[in-house]
């Protein structure tokens, strides 16, 4: 596309308006209501205050209530988000462990235990770091944001692309609480609870628990192995203890919370898509699996942490301190390569398996502190600002190894090993002015310092009969960087009805390392740690927020464009079971993104959301490598790149890895009064466009587009102190078979979505 650069933005803000014009144009053609109907209010902390959604000059959405239930519902971990927010979407190499989020085609799929992400996860305003600290389970919660665009002010490091935010249920001097029970499909069992009172008239505490537990349910029918029930099942518990104390000018928050989980890995399944083309194969089965290694796999994670909250409130001013301290362990092993034997073996499949690869990645010591102050002004007039400073610090030590699936039953032949400590520290500054009654301004700056010190080597190599020695490094890698990173928007009331916003932001990424050495050679006696500088992002943005109807439709429409400079990249798999960083010099996006909900009726509730994505890398040197070191085996992938002289893809002109362009969402909830209480219907259905897996284009390793619907049907009663629920429910209804992954250096490898899921619920709440 040879257009200049800003028609795709010009493009984008046409598509809005003419997505939030046919929007409300239908929601004034619906009915008169018989009754005053009208949307609550959506309060946000977008900005580090409490605002309504409709007046935060930040494209943001927001996901409460009932539709958290309903995503949940079959005791899935974080990715049930996924493509139920416009242009998010989260993937996972690992299971419940290791989401991967991304947020208007900005991500990573590095898949190793140090990896960073450009998008951040903040839970009750602490920061999650590691990719492992974001899987923590979705419960008792009062709602999740999501910031779209760079937060590179108020969040700072490793937010260009955007963060999720969550907020647990706090404490209250008031009794409240909920107990839910549902049982479904493979024995699926989940418990949760919480509930919350106060203690004195200044101190309140809130209990949450939770227990999910489901059995195995894929079958293992590889020869020599078979095994029913091996794969698919875990068992997780949860909790979270909070304690508030609140005085007329003072309030301190403690917050103590734990994750154990013990199950299984993801299942992989060597050449299970057909050659030339991104369809499984004849007679794809998803309840089996062809494993000689499938009794070992395991996946085991124990995580706890906490976090105080202190909070003072002067004449003109609030004085906020947050410390934060999380710690996890954990332990992952699978059938990497997919199948059994190999193909120097006297039996192997499916298909063909070039060589046994069962490997396992382990966290055995990690701690995380983090602190910042904020000095917040309290509504003094005209302007109003904060500013305040953050620190943090994590040490992490990793663990990979390699075991013998073939000769000798799974005994360990390969052993590496990480640590890095990272040093950050930031002082931040935003401050609103309000030009008069219809027009705000808003700006903000952060000055950011971040040092990580690396250390990786391998003392046992799993190829020390070819001559690979055993003993690599250790290999010391000590990046560091300074950046400013800044946003200002102004935001103005049309009318009462209708809001705009235009917004301008920087953001960035701190440099990172891989130093994944267990599976390099070495033959030739270079350094395998590779490092990424910092990536940053301009990005320009306008938007629309409105409500009509006479408050009973919200349309919210954003439309933007970014340049991301020395964007890092992750090219994993390729030539060997590992992790290479680099820099592309520039990547290009631009889209648009709708939320919008109707209250169509008294008992007619809809959401409707749409985003479109559109990345491009844009660098003619960068080449990666593909599918296999073999390039001429009948295994090896069909790559659509050009290859360069060097035998590597070039991805120049790609979209970026799991970037769908289209992402489509869409609620319906119908509700009667029946007897003394409501019978109600609930679907939610998710749809995203075709995706790469890798920054090079195959066309094995990509899928056309995924649907999955969910639907809740179910009655709901009130007693004099209590309310109650009993619903039957479904995920994955139509039983969508999509492919979500891929692993390339030894075979077709492929992962695929989880099958349809039923189950049924009670839930009482307690006031």
């Amino acid at each position: 596309m040879n257009s200049p650069k800003h028609k795709p933005l010009a493009w984008c803000i046409k598509a809005a308006l003419l997505a939030t014009t046919a929007t409300s144009v239908n929601a004034f053609a619906a009915p008169e209501p018989e009754k005053e109907v009208k949307l609550e209010v959506i309060e946000v902390t977008a900005q580090r205050r409490t605002q309504n959604l409709q007046e935060v000059p930040v494209s943001v959405a927001a996901v409460q209530g009932e539709a958290l239930d309903a995503y949940g519902s079959s005791g899935m971990d974080i990715r049930f988000l996924s493509a139920r927010i416009p242009s998010l979407s989260i993937e996972s190499s690992f299971g419940r462990t290791f989401p991967r989020f991304y947020v208007r085609g900005l991500g990573n799929t590095d898949f190793d235990l140090n990896a960073s992400q450009p998008v951040s996860l903040v839970f009750d305003n602490v920061v999650m770091e590691n990719p492992i600290l974001k899987g923590f389970p979705v419960f008792d919660l009062e709602g999740v944001e999501v910031l779209r665009g760079p937060q590179g002010t108020l969040f700072g490091r490793n937010t260009p692309a955007g963060l999720v935010k969550f907020d647990s249920a706090k404490p209250t001097q008031d009794l409240d609480g909920y107990f839910s029970a549902s049982y479904g499909t493979h024995n699926a069992v989940d418990l949760q609870g919480a509930v919350g009172f106060g203690l004195t008239d200044e101190l309140s505490t809130r209990v949450s628990l939770l227990r999910q537990t489901k059995d195995n349910w894929i079958d293992n029918k590889a020869p020599g192995f078979e095994q029913d029930g091996v794969l698919g099942g875990y068992q997780e518990i949860a909790g979270r203890v909070q304690f508030l104390y609140e005085s007329d000018d003072f309030s301190a928050l403690l917050n103590y919370h734990w994750r154990d989980l013990n199950g299984k890995p993801i299942a992989f399944r060597a050449n299970t898509i057909k050659s030339g083309t991104n369809d499984l194969v004849s007679g794809f089965d998803r309840d089996t699996v062809y494993h000689d290694a499938a009794h070992n796999a395991t996946q085991r994670v124990d995580n706890q942490g906490a976090s105080l909250t202190l909070e003072y409130v002067l004449q003109d001013h609030t004085i906020t301190a947050i410390t934060g301290y999380e710690s996890v362990e954990m332990y992952s092993r699978a059938d990497v390569d997919g199948g059994y034997g190999a193909v120097f073996t006297e039996v192997s499949g499916p298909g063909l398996i070039p060589f046994s690869a069962e490997s396992a990645d382990a966290i055995p010591d990690h701690q995380q502190l983090s602190q910042e102050i904020r000095v917040a002004s309290n509504e003094l007039g005209a302007l109003d600002y904060q500013f305040g400073a953050f620190f943090f610090k994590e040490e992490i030590t990793i663990e990979s190894f390699s075991y013998d699936s073939l000769f000798s039953g799974g005994a360990q032949n390969g052993y590496a090993w990480q640590t890095q400590d990272t040093n950050a520290w930031a002082v931040f500054g935003s401050a609103d002015y309000d030009v008069n009654e219809t027009t705000k301004v808003t700006a903000g700056i952060r000055y950011s310092h971040d040092e990580k010190d690396f250390v990786a080597a391998r003392t046992q190599s799993n190829l020390g009969f070819l001559g690979v020695p055993d003993e690599i490094g250790p290999f010391k890698r000590n990046p560091s960087d300074s950046q400013v990173s800044w946003d200002l928007s102004v935001f103005k009331q049309l009318n009462d009805d209708v809001n705009v916003y235009g917004r301008l932001a920087k953001g960035f990424r701190a440099p990172s390392i891989q130093g994944r050495v267990l599976f390099d050679d070495n033959l030739t006696g270079d350094d395998p740690v590779t490092v990424a500088k910092s990536e940053t992002i301009n990005s320009i943005e306008a938007g629309i927020k409105s409500s009509v109807w006479d408050d009973r439709a919200r349309v919210n429409v954003s439309a933007f464009y970014y340049t991301m400079d020395d964007q890092q990249l992750t090219a994993v798999g390729g030539e060997s079971n590992s992790n290479k960083l680099l820099n592309a010099d520039k990547t290009n996006g631009y889209g648009f993104e709708v939320d919008s909900e109707i209250a169509i009726t008294e008992d007619l509730l809809a959401t409707v959301g749409l985003s479109y994505n559109k990345t491009e890398i844009k660098d003619s040197g960068l080449a990666v490598d593909y599918c296999t070191a073999d390039k001429g085996a009948s295994h090896h992938c069909t790559v659509l790149d050009p290859v360069n002289a060097d035998g590597r893809a070039v991805i120049d002109g790609n979209s970026l890895p799991h970037a769908p362009e289209w992402i489509a969402n869409f609620t319906l909830r119908y509700s009667k009064e029946f007897a003394d209480g409501e019978l109600f219907a609930y679907t939610d259905w998710a749809y995203r466009s075709k995706i790469n897996f890798f920054l090079y284009e195959a066309a094995e390793f990509s899928d056309d587009k995924l649907l999955e619907g969910g639907i809740r049907v179910g009655y709901n009663w009130d007693t004099e102190m209590n309310s109650h629920e009993v619903a039957l429910f479904g995920r994955n209804i139509t039983n969508d078979e999509s492919i979500i992954g891929g692993v390339d250096f030894n075979n077709v490898t492929g992962i695929v979505n989880d099958p349809a899921f039923w189950g049924v619920e009670y839930k009482i709440s307690f006031f």
